[in-house]
């Protein structure tokens, strides 16, 4: 059977009678406009159910996250827990302030009502991790966070986690894929909200599980509080969910300081106060530091679904922003010299951390005795090792963390957690400020005992059909023809985790293959202990090189990172116009 072109497509879901009339209108618009290149891009695919599940921009077209695309995925995970023959099934469903979330988190509802399967709901805007939480409190099936993190206001997404509260993993994600990919529309099965409440098919997540929650983040802190009540911080929640629960939180530590960004403190889909709500950008913190006083020391930012936290320092009178490997190696530095401090290390503890972060913060929790697993990118790795350590009881997990500014700790939530590092950042800033130190300067007495880290991200970002075949040639000519010197210095090997093969890069020989899974990432070790990291993302259309540079003079690897992220750049430029 021939494919049909985005075209044909369109015309067809234009009169397709199980679409609103809205909806079908909003393609005959375009189609009566003649806007091809929107419709090819809307069009030219399904909105692909990835291994975590569904992300992209919101519209009607078979490319977008849209009533009908959250309904199929649904169905298509309903019917995967069907097949399981689990006793009394039930799902956890959350969701944070983007347009369309409400709507998105009830039709997901009224779908598992409709297969016999029970829905949790949260009534309330919610983060990802207190989803997360829910799921292993409520002991349910799985999870469904209606959410698309740091992105765009165009865009919305749909995150399964399985009954650990870790997002699907092996065998389970590509389970759930299958199941997804065959579902017709027609087969999809709706209830009404009133007859799935009076049949005890959709009910609101209870708010005693929300204060547990809070409760389990507390006992994570490793302070008195004594500094806390005196020291004046500034919050954002960048007009998403972590408003009621970072201030809660701060709260009960003590904190009497602490002023909400009044500009950005209202949800608000559409983000009317930011370029894009990213707490890893300095963009987002703009309107903070124009609401900032002088007596404020820290601006702390959660991403729409408080999952990502940023912040800004107050160091020698001058703001300066944290990446998010910087944001990482203080608070692992500050916890892991807490808990010794305390007599509260584990003697069998686990660090765990991702291909792409910083090699520092493993040499960090290698320091301090922690075993140090690295992983892919993705949280969803981090909570596989979690669960793996939970079968075997013999080592403790005590924190993971990314560069993309996730960070967790403690093992009763697993995805990524913004609540706990809120606490943990402000208590730590609150007890240097004693000493009249800032989190600038642990950072650079971590540097000092450690030697030199710098890192950098480079997005390129290629939308489109088209954009994706780029993103694939980038890929593949890094795999044909990889550099053998970047910014002066030579490439010792090469690990291609897609190929699954570790090679000498001056002779070619086999040196093995990685331990994690195959993805498509290829990394480049330099002769000076460096890392150049190259990895098409996810969830967004871009592709991602991350730079994780180390050495011996601060000076000298400033100098040093110019000249690798110059001339990598101007080989991956090479590359997508063909030269090389």
């Amino acid at each position: 059977m021939t494919k049909q072109s985005p075209l044909e497509t369109a015309r067809a879901w234009a009169q397709n009678p199980l679409f609103d009339l809205a909806f079908r209108q909003e393609i005959q618009t375009l189609l009566d406009s003649g806007a091809e290149a929107e419709l090819t891009d809307r069009f030219y695919q399904d909105l692909d159910f990835g291994t975590g599940g569904l992300r992209g921009i919101m519209g009607a077209g078979s490319n977008r996250m849209t009533l009908y695309t959250v309904r199929r995925a649904t169905q298509g995970l309903a019917n995967y827990i069907l097949q399981l023959g689990l006793p009394q099934p039930s799902v956890a469903i959350a969701h944070d302030s983007r347009n369309n979330s409400a709507l998105f988190t009830l039709e997901t509802a009224k779908v598992l009502a409709a297969n016999g399967i029970k829905a949790w709901v949260y009534k309330v805007l919610t983060p990802t991790p207190m989803l997360s939480f829910a799921v292993r409190e409520l002991h349910c099936t799985a999870g469904i966070i209606i959410t698309a993190s740091h992105n765009p206001k165009e865009y919305n997404g749909y995150k399964v986690s399985w009954s650990d509260g870790c997002q699907v993993t092996p065998p389970h994600d590509k389970g759930i894929i299958d199941q997804v990919n065959l579902v017709d529309f027609a087969a999809i099965k709706v209830m009404e909200e009133s007859a799935a409440r009076s049949q005890g098919l959709l009910q609101d997540i209870p708010p005693e599980v929300e204060e547990r929650y809070y409760h389990h983040v507390t006992a994570l802190s490793q302070t008195h509080g004594d500094a806390n009540a005196d020291f004046p911080l500034l919050y954002t929640p960048l007009h998403g969910t972590g408003k009621v629960p970072v201030t809660t939180i701060l709260g009960m530590r003590g904190f009497k300081k602490c002023r909400l960004v009044a500009g950005q403190a209202e949800p608000d889909g559409n983000f009317s106060t930011l370029h894009s709500p990213n707490p890893e950008e300095q963009g987002a913190f703009e309107l903070a530091m124009e609401e900032a006083d002088e007596d404020a020391k820290l601006i702390l930012a959660t991403d729409p679904d408080a999952d990502r936290v940023g912040c800004m320092v107050k160091h020698q009178g001058e703001w300066e922003i944290l990446n998010g490997n910087q944001i990482g190696q203080i608070l692992l530095f500050y916890y892991l010299s807490k808990l010794k401090e305390n007599q509260r290390l584990p003697k069998h503890g686990v660090f765990v951390t991702t291909i792409v972060t910083s090699g520092l913060a493993g040499k960090i929790a290698a320091k301090f005795g922690l075993r140090v697993v690295e992983v892919l990118t993705g949280f969803k790795w981090i909570g596989k090792v979690m669960a793996e350590l939970d079968e075997t009881g013999k080592e403790v997990f005590v924190m993971g963390t990314e560069e993309s500014h996730g960070y967790l700790f403690g093992d009763f939530v697993r995805d990524k957690d913004a609540m706990i590092a809120c606490m943990l950042l402000a208590e730590a800033a609150a007890e240097l400020a004693l000493f009249n130190l800032t989190l600038v300067d642990l950072l650079n007495q971590i540097h000092h005992i450690y030697d030199f880290h710098t890192d950098a991200l480079v997005n390129k970002t290629i939308k489109g059909k088209s954009g994706q075949e780029k993103i694939k040639t980038i890929m593949q000519r890094l795999r044909e023809a990889p550099p053998t010197f970047i910014g002066g210095i030579s490439v010792e090997r090469i690990t291609d985790y897609k190929l699954r093969k570790i090679v000498e890069s001056a002779t070619g020989n086999s040196l093995g293959a990685p331990v994690q899974p195959a993805s498509d990432v290829i990394a480049f070790l330099m002769n000076d202990g460096s890392r150049i990291t190259a990895r098409p993302s996810g969830t967004e259309p871009k592709i991602k090189f991350y730079f994780n540079l180390c050495g011996k003079n601060a000076n000298h690897l400033a100098i040093q990172r110019e000249l690798y992220i110059r001339d990598f750049n101007n080989l991956i430029d090479e590359y997508s116009n063909g030269s090389i």
